[in-house]
């Protein structure tokens, strides 16, 4: 069994490696924020379309002299831009047959590209204030603005921002294409662009097309691209683990203990999980694009490896394998707690990732965090009351090393719960400092820091609990008689057929029994509580 499921792990970092070939030499396409008969909605006096938030590194690189130069040096070309490329818009019919006597062009839509640090040189916030976005005819007076179009302030540092591109309707067509072009960034920021309408005849505007935003080394937005290199790093971590996990438990396959194998489970599921995330972030800036299936098969193994994760530190903490062989009565209770959070997270996860192209999270995540922190706040006091429990049984049974092991064990989830609890208080004062983004080049810090916990724990565990020649000394056994009561001598004697008894003494007098770890009174008490 034990080798089987060696070669199964080994199969799979085998077929890991196949498909990093496989996604390094795959061709790249650029496509990254698309629009498919997107409606214009009426904010203030406006009619607006949100065109994409992300943010972008400033171009090192000149831009080039000739499309062939640009075509030739790639999406790794160190160049940052936002192209817009066949973008339509379609007004409705009547108001082209209501212009169409009209000779001049009519009906304004204005693309605005602003960092966020200029949000306020937009008339009337694009985010939702109160002031006007259109210049009316008091505001044309007062600011000096053209009226029936968006107010516009230039930027201290750039008059040349916030950019604003026109595009105008001709008088009998239902729709108008925006000029191509590429607008180059020069400024590292969290760019914003939006689609506007000031004309009130515009009304139930629709747009198509695309835009291409593009950083220095690809088409990950700017928060993402630290996260790609952060899950190569982990996915080295965990090729590690798994390496010396594999390697321990092929040495010592015969005292494997039930407890191993699920361990074994949630080192894979990390492997994967990290590999997976790291390949998903290559192909989205190679290619712009993110498919809805490989982002969900994702999060979706990284929702099993959360919940088998928590319910394996909770079984663990109950004395699952050293206390007891199994969860008993409980072992339902677990079971629906853990597929209660498997669909929190799941949801939780597909709704923050899956599709998600922009930095800046929308508030359905916010909504759909507060099950999750539920459930690991209830795990967490489920964990820690079963522990203590725990703990008093061996200190009763006078068993020193399971009690050892569990103490460095509660340590570690002390440590970890206290870390835990400080950086949610962080992530909270960070977003809430920040509403706009603006931190967007240390964000990733956010999310890599759960992975990192959950790894340094595991790690424990598998420090812990690892395979060994003595690790039949940390598992439960049943009472076998009063001569060979002391726990160390009973775990010798699973595997060994009934009645061998001058083998199990042999092997006593190997390892140095002390007198002191046996208590024949202790098991007697233990027999009645089991």
């Amino acid at each position: 069994m034990a080798m089987g499921f060696a070669r199964s792990v080994l199969s799979l970092l085998s077929f890991t490696a196949i498909v990093v070939l496989f996604v390094s030499l795959s061709a790249a396409e650029a496509s990254i924020h698309v629009y498919d008969a997107e409606i214009f909605k009426e904010v203030g006096n406006a009619y607006l379309l949100s065109g994409g938030s992300e943010g972008i590194v400033a171009s090192p690189a000149v831009p080039p002299v000739s499309a062939e130069q640009h075509f030739r040096l790639g999406i790794h070309d160190g160049l940052s831009y936002i192209r817009f490329e066949n973008i339509t818009f379609w007004r409705s019919k009547e108001v082209t047959d209501k212009n169409s006597n009209m000779e001049h062009s009519t009906g304004l839509v204005q693309a605005i590209i602003f960092e966020a640090a200029d949000r306020d040189n937009i008339g009337g916030s694009a985010y939702g204030g109160q002031r006007s976005i259109c210049c009316t005819p008091d505001l044309a007076k007062l600011e000096g603005c053209k009226q029936g179009e968006v107010i516009r302030r230039p930027s201290a540092g750039d008059l040349d921002w916030p950019i604003v591109l026109n595009t105008q309707f001709s008088a009998n067509y239902l729709s108008t294409n925006m000029d191509s072009k590429e607008i180059y960034i020069t400024k590292s920021g969290m760019y914003n662009l939006f689609f506007i309408s000031c004309d009130p005849n515009l009304k139930g505007l629709v747009m198509s097309g695309k835009t291409l935003w593009k950083n220095p080394d690809g088409y990950l937005p700017g928060r993402m691209a630290p996260l790609m290199k952060f899950y190569q790093f982990m996915s080295v971590a965990y090729l590690v683990l798994s390496l010396i996990w594999i390697s321990q438990y092929v040495r010592f396959w015969k005292d494997v203990l039930q407890l191993q194998n699920y361990v074994s489970i949630v080192i894979v599921l990390g492997l994967s999980e990290m590999t997976l995330w790291y390949f998903e972030y290559l192909n989205f800036n190679n290619t712009g694009i993110r498919p809805i299936g490989i982002t969900t098969w994702v999060v979706t193994i990284g929702a099993i490896r959360k919940t088998i994760s928590r319910v394996l530190i909770l079984s663990v903490s109950m004395g699952y394998g050293v206390v007891r062989p199994t969860l008993g009565g409980l072992t339902s209770k677990v079971l629906l707690l853990g597929v209660t959070y498997f669909l929190a997270t799941e949801l939780l996860d597909i709704t923050e990732y899956v599709g998600t192209i922009n930095d800046i999270s929308g508030k359905a995540r916010h909504l759909l965090v507060l099950p999750s922190a539920f459930l690991d706040a209830f795990l967490i006091l489920w964990i820690f009351t079963s522990l203590s429990k725990t703990l008093e049984q061996l200190q009763a049974k006078r068993s020193a090393a399971k009690l050892d092991i569990y103490r460095k064990f509660s340590n570690a989830l002390a440590v970890a719960v206290i870390a835990s609890v400080a950086w949610i208080g962080y992530e909270v004062y960070f977003k809430a400092t920040d509403p706009f983004s603006e931190w967007w080049q240390s964000a990733w810090i956010i999310t890599a820091f759960w992975d990192v916990l959950a790894f340094a724990l595991l790690c424990v565990i598998c420090y812990l609990w690892g395979p060994s020649q003595s690790s039949q000394r940390y598992a439960y056994s049943e009472e076998v008689g009063e001569e060979f009561g002391d726990e160390e001598a009973q775990s010798l004697t699973r595997g060994t057929p009934e009645g061998d008894i001058s083998l199990v003494k042999q092997e006593m007098n190997e390892r140095n029994v002390e007198d002191d770890d046996f208590d024949p009174e202790d098991d007697i008490e233990e027999d009645k509580r089991e």
